[in-house]
Parts: C-alpha cells; structure tokens; sequence
C-alpha cells in the first residue's frame, strides 16, 4: 500500500492522530493536500511554533509561539467542518502535560468528526503515555517515477533533449535522496555549464554519499576489492558466481526472486569483510554499511525510528549491497530487560523485514560468535544461505600468500617459496598472513634490501595466531559448523591439514 493510500484511508478510518516522520516538508505537504482534496474536499490547516496557522485567511497566525492555542482551535471550529491540521515540529511539545492532555481530550471528540492532526517531524519520537493514541505513518523516499518527473522538469527549462540513456543513469543515482536534494545538485549541474551532461552522475553520486553520512548511520562503502583477491572460499566464491545475474530484468523474466542475503559466520581474520566488498564490486552494486551499534539512541523511540530510516533508505537505493559487520555484539544476548524493551524491538522490526523483503537489498552480514546470535536470526528465509568460513587450509593459504604477494611484489613473485610458507603457517587466518608479510616488508627495509621468505617466515614465528590464543572458542564453531548446521565456505578445512602433516614424514 502506498502512502497516498494508507494516509486517505486513516483519513476516511477518522483516525484523529497521525505523527509522520520525515525531512521532506515541502513534498509531504503537497501530497497531503492532494489526498484532502480526494476524500471530501477537507480543508488543510497548517501551523507552526514562529507563524501560527497560515494558509487559512479566517484563522491567520492564531496560535502564534502557542502550541496550546493551535489545538483549541481545533475544538472551536464546527464539528462537522471537515479538515487536516497539520502541525510542524509539534513533537517537541509534547512532553509537556497540557499539550498531552489535549491531545488525549481531542483523539476522543474527534473520533466522530472528519477531523484529523498530523505532527509532521523528521523522527518519531512520542512519549510513552501517547503511543496508544497516535498511528505512525510511514513516507518514503521519492520513487523512482517521481525522480524521473522531477528531472524532465527541470531539464524542460534549458530545452536540452536529455537522451534516455542519460536520464536512465541520473534517476538510478539520484535514487535514495530527497526531491529538494535532486533539485538542488541538478540546478547547480545547470548553472555550470547550461544543461545536464553524463559527468553530473558523479556529482549526484557525490550528493548521496554526503546524505547518506548525515545519517549517522549508514556509510557509502568504496568498493574496489575483486573475487579474485579472496584465497581460497571456493565454495563461497562459486555460489556468488552463479548469482552474478540475479539482479537483471532477464532473471525477473525468468521467475527469479531477488537474492536475499548471507549470513558469514566464522574466525576473525578469515575474509568475511572483504568477501563484502567483494561481491558488490562483482556485481557493480553499491555498498552499504550499517554499524548496528548506530541504531540505538538515548530518545524514547529513537532506536526504532533510525531502524525504519536506514530500511527506507537502504530500500530507496536498491539495488545495493547492504553490509552489517560483526551482527553478533549488537543483539548479544538481548532479553530488552535493561533498556525498556528498544533492542528488541529494534531487533524484531530488522529481522521481519528480512524475512518480508522483496526489495533488491542483498543483505550481507557476518558474526565472529555464532552463539551469541538469537536463534531468530538463523532461521531459514532470513538469508538465502548461511556459510562458515573457518581457517584456511594449506591449498587456501598458498593462494593467500599468493593474492598478497603479488599485489607487493608481481615482479618478483617467483623468488618466494609459497608452498613452503604456506606449510610453515598451520593455523594462520587471512589478516595474519597479511600482518605476517608486513613485519617482513620492516625487516627488509630496516636493512635496506627486499624482504624474503625467510624474513616471512621470521616474523610468523613470532606471531601467535588467535587460533592458539582462543583455541576453545574456535574449536566450539568448528563443532558447530561440523554438525551441518551451516555450509562450509571451502571445499577444504584446516583440519584435515593437521591430519596430513602428523602422517608425513
């Protein structure tokens, strides 16, 4: 249901309170008045705290720096005057009790009149002795028709032929930021040079990282790495390959749904981040990162009202790669005893809409401690699949002394003795490899020469790999991954590895 349609409903319904959240003012107003004008002809009064009532010449600037006296208006007129007051910022009066009393008196008498209060605000934030009275409505983002309309407006004004393939491009990068920030980086596109040219895509891309970083929330991820620069995770790899498509119209014409997500459980260090990165530069999708931790903030319904920001946002973008790293120290554990019940809630709302979603938001999150993740969340239709990604292998660990060495050194990749080094480090993850070839790139410049396989070997010597350190805690997801409850990221495990060397000679 869109919002023209849920709103005209409650309109219909007499729901005396609607709060909605948003940063469009101006768009949200516009479509207000055009469902008023659908559903009986009512009247929109609009109010805030500098100005009073506006745009009503019988009631102007009543109610001036008076909040109070802009809800008695709305008892003095006749019952059956039919009408929508429109209140902006109204939320932040309403943690005082005269104004909540009001409220309360007036969603009871106007439960039979076709009147109706919407505090307009750019988040939900309600006290908790007024969340029964108040119905929450959600206004989305521009669509990308509307984004399409906007452009060929203003494209008609310089009487420049915009090409399809160019207005293609500028509504698939303007999707996800409001209209008054695609008029605004459009404009200044125009006033540049007089008309809009294929460069402008950059600058609209530009006008999207600096929304999304408003947000506080989310961050517009560069994405450079490739498939090829993950050693090893073939099985991983493989089941990516064969989704490459699965975005495309000829996939939706097949019957193809759109890839969910993954769950990338495992040992730190091992790839799940840059498998992330990965797969939206594959794809050629842009990334997101969500830090869950962001969500929660100290208002009463903040935390929920930044989850449905970042859902509407992410939604707004699609197709993207949405990438939540370390999901398991957000919902640790959570029982909502200690916080009023926000996480879960926040966890509920972020879970249902993973299991609902039929947006293109490929979902990829990854968790270092399984056992700390409600059983929710593992439970079929969250995530398309949910992989372990444990220690590499000999086999895997060649490939990643392979992978690294040859972005350092590819003139030179032949004088390292791979296979040696990747015997020499049983139980090394990805990051240790990598940390390992590091200090060997210190010793070498310390002595002013190229840095060798011995001084790889040297400096792992000297590492202590978490395997060691938190044998315990990796043995327990082994076992865990051991007994089929998720599927193995590579063909082989470095177990069977140790097998190997105890019957070499």
């Amino acid at each position: 249901m869109s919002f023209q349609e849920e709103f005209e409903l409650l309109l219909r319904a007499c729901y005396p309170l609607i709060y909605i959240a948003t940063p469009e003012e101006e768009r949200l107003e516009r479509a207000i008045a055009a469902s008023a004008e659908r559903v009986g002809q009512r009247a929109v009064y609009t109010w805030d705290f500098v100005d009073g009532y506006q745009n009503n010449p019988n009631h102007q600037g009543v109610g001036q720096r008076n909040p109070l006296q802009a809800l008695e208006l709305i008892e003095k007129l006749p019952d059956q005057a039919p009408g929508i007051f429109l209140l902006r910022d109204f939320h932040r009066f309403l943690e005082d009790i005269a104004i909540a009393r009001k409220l309360k008196n007036l969603a009871r008498t106007l439960k039979a009149q076709p009147k109706n209060i919407v505090v307009v605000s750019t988040e939900v934030t309600i006290p908790e002795d007024l969340t029964e009275v108040f119905t929450v409505v959600d206004f989305p983002l521009p669509t990308a028709t509307e984004i399409r309309a906007e452009v060929e407006r203003l494209v008609s004004s310089t009487g420049q032929n915009l090409g399809e393939k160019l207005l293609n491009e500028l509504v698939r990068s303007a999707q996800g930021l409001s209209l008054e920030r695609i008029r605004r980086v459009l404009t200044r596109a125009i006033a540049g040079h007089g008309k809009l040219e294929p460069d402008d895509v950059e600058l609209v891309l530009a006008e999207k990282r600096q929304s999304i970083r408003q947000t506080q929330i989310l961050d517009f991820y560069p994405a450079t790495e490739q498939i090829s620069d993950i050693g090893g995770l073939d099985n991983l790899k493989d089941w990516l390959l064969r989704r490459g498509g699965a975005f495309s119209e000829r996939a939706r014409t097949y019957g193809l749904p759109h890839p969910r997500g993954l769950l990338l459980v495992g040992i730190q260090g091992t790839g799940k981040s840059l498998t992330a990165k990965a797969i939206a530069h594959h794809w050629h999708l842009p990334l997101l990162r969500l830090d869950v931790g962001r969500l929660f903030g100290g208002l009463v319904g903040e935390s929920e009202s930044r989850t449905r920001q970042t859902i509407n946002l992410a939604e707004a973008l699609s197709p993207c790669v949405l990438w939540i790293d370390e999901i398991d120290k957000a919902f640790a554990g959570f029982d909502g005893k200690g916080d009023s019940g926000t996480t879960s809630r926040v966890f509920g709302t972020f879970i249902t809409w993973l299991a609902e979603k039929d947006s293109p938001v490929f979902v990829v999150a990854t968790a270092n401690n399984i056992q700390a993740l409600p059983p929710e969340m593992l439970r079929k239709g969250r995530f398309d699949e949910i992989f372990f990604v444990g220690l590499p292998s000999q086999e895997e660990r060649e490939a990643i002394f392979t992978v690294h060495l040859n972005r350092l050194r590819p003139h030179n990749l032949s004088s390292y003795d791979l296979k040696r080094l990747a015997y020499e480090t049983p139980d090394f993850s990805g990051a240790e490899i990598e940390q390992a070839i590091i200090e060997a790139m210190h010793i070498g410049f310390s002595q002013n020469r190229d840095f060798t396989t011995e001084d790889i070997l040297e400096a792992a010597s000297q590492l202590v790999p978490l395997a060691r350190t938190a044998q315990d805690q990796i043995k327990v997801m082994q076992d865990w991954a051991a007994a089929g409850r998720a599927r193995l990221a590579s063909r082989k495990n470095a177990l069977s590895d140790r097998i190997q060397r105890q019957i070499q000679p």
